[in-house]
């Protein structure tokens, strides 16, 4: 895990993904995809830097997944740090971001508030 990186605007965990060798986040101003993100466009318009920032339970762009979704709800709920915490103990007990291209253990959850679940206790 690469602590650092910390959690993209979205709710995405940078620090987690086996994209960051090529991407240098959305604070980068080197983005390739800075010019389509909607979360990114919105937060910046927005003055913020993070979606977890925002007052409104949004679910456009990227946290149309339940993925960055619930990693903004989990954020607003416990804090960025705890988030990381969950995500370094996981990833230390087995648990993978990335397993098969972008597709991981945090995927293939239909609800929110079960991802939140899974990020808390490591397993389902």
């Amino acid at each position: 895990m690469k602590r650092e990186l910390g959690i993209a605007r979205c709710g995405l965990a940078c620090c987690l993904c086996s994209e960051n060798v090529k991407c240098s986040g959305c604070n980068s101003g080197e983005c390739p995809d800075k010019e389509w993100c909607v979360n990114r466009k919105c937060s910046v318009e927005k003055g913020i830097g993070y979606c977890y920032e925002c007052g409104e339970d949004c679910r456009k762009g990227l946290l149309g997944k339940v993925k960055p979704y619930a990693f903004t709800l989990f954020i607003k709920r416990y804090g960025e740090e705890a988030l990381l915490d969950c995500l370094e103990r996981n990833e230390s007990a087995g648990v993978v971001y990335h397993r098969e291209g972008i597709v991981g253990d945090y995927d293939g959850f239909e609800d929110a508030e079960e991802l939140i679940e899974f990020i808390l206790k490591g397993k389902k």
